[in-house]
């Protein structure tokens, strides 16, 4: 209830009347055309009016320091597109090939591609799979209520990906 009538005091003293029985008539208050600032108010973005009232800018991604639950986080999510991507791609690249799995294989040694491109490309479609089993793994174990304080899941965070990049590597030699 005060904070009503104190705001309709101020209210009335910024439109330059004066409240009979609380001012006395002699002290005149200025006129101030509430119109005019309701109308440059009308037209403030957020931004503007969070400045002009000294609020801080909201956070965003940018102003945070990346984390290691937050990027295994992301990672998992990344790689789970794309083994549906890799799934879906090889499921239509099958309906449009002629021929069986072998004689593609076959095709694509006899293109004779350089041992180090064909490490990489075995490397970028076995570490999907390999880091997104690892991880679900470690989900599970999650979901049981197990390495649920922040020591356990940095210390399971940098064993998944240490699996991750043994086990890549391996599925990329043989």
């Amino acid at each position: 209830m005060a904070f009503q009538c104190n705001r309709i005091f101020l209210q009335k003293q910024l439109s330059g009347y004066v409240v009979r029985g609380i001012l006395p008539s002699r002290l005149k208050v200025p006129a101030v055309s509430v119109s005019n600032v309701a109308a440059e108010r009308e037209n403030e973005d957020f931004a503007a009016k969070n400045a002009r009232l000294g609020r801080p800018q909201s956070p965003h991604l940018t102003i945070y320091k990346l984390q290691l639950t937050s990027l295994l986080s992301l990672t998992h999510r990344a790689t789970g597109m794309a083994l549906g991507g890799i799934a879906t791609v090889w499921g239509i690249g099958g309906l449009f090939t002629s021929g069986h799995f072998s004689e593609n294989l076959a095709a694509l040694e006899n293109m004779h591609l350089s041992p180090a491109l064909l490490l990489i490309v075995k490397a970028t479609l076995a570490f999907p799979f390999c880091y997104h089993y690892a991880n679900g793994i470690r989900h599970l174990a999650w979901d049981m209520g197990k390495f649920l304080t922040i020591k356990e899941v940095y210390l399971t965070g940098y064993s998944v990906l240490a699996v991750s990049v043994i086990f890549t590597a391996y599925l990329a030699s043989l």
